[in-house]
């Protein structure tokens, strides 16, 4: 791995870890549509997880149109943030996460989230896991790095 390779995997690890909200972009099929959701991330950063309502127009969204985007970043709405800030678009299709593997998702999610308990147990509450095929990593206000998860060896740790 090369050292901007691994500086950018740290830089990534830092801001999936350190922030508690992300936006998730999904598509109505006529227009996107943005919302905040709060997320986990796996072990080896391939997949994120989110919960919302099954009455939301993002469940519908995604229910139709599996593919999605979430936006983390970490600005501090302030001027310097231009020069700062990082921020990474994950995209990849989202599937709502069945019976079998909810408790684990579940687990991880709360660990992050524990006032979220009673929502993510709600039996109108459906989580969705991001199987993330791409990171968009900016830095220095135009500094992108992509990431190709297909090609990162078997564990990113």
């Amino acid at each position: 791995m090369t050292d901007s390779r691994e500086n950018s995997l740290a830089l990534l690890r830092t801001l999936l870890a350190s922030q508690g909200l992300a936006v998730v972009a999904t598509y109505s099929g006529k227009a996107p549509y943005a919302n905040l959701v709060a997320f986990a991330a796996d072990d080896d950063l391939r997949r994120l997880v989110f919960v919302t309502s099954r009455a939301t127009t993002k469940y519908r969204n995604l229910s139709a149109h599996p593919h999605a985007a979430l936006l983390i970043d970490n600005r501090a709405r302030a001027p310097e943030d231009f020069s700062t800030g990082a921020a990474v678009t994950a995209v990849g299709p989202a599937v709502e996460v069945g019976d079998a593997e909810r408790d684990t998702w579940l687990n991880r999610f709360l660990l992050k989230h524990p006032y979220l308990d009673a929502f993510a147990h709600a039996p109108s509450t459906a989580m969705f896991r991001l199987d993330v095929t791409a990171y968009y990593l900016v830095t220095r206000f135009q500094h992108v790095v992509e990431m190709d998860v297909s090609r990162w060896p078997s564990s990113s740790h």
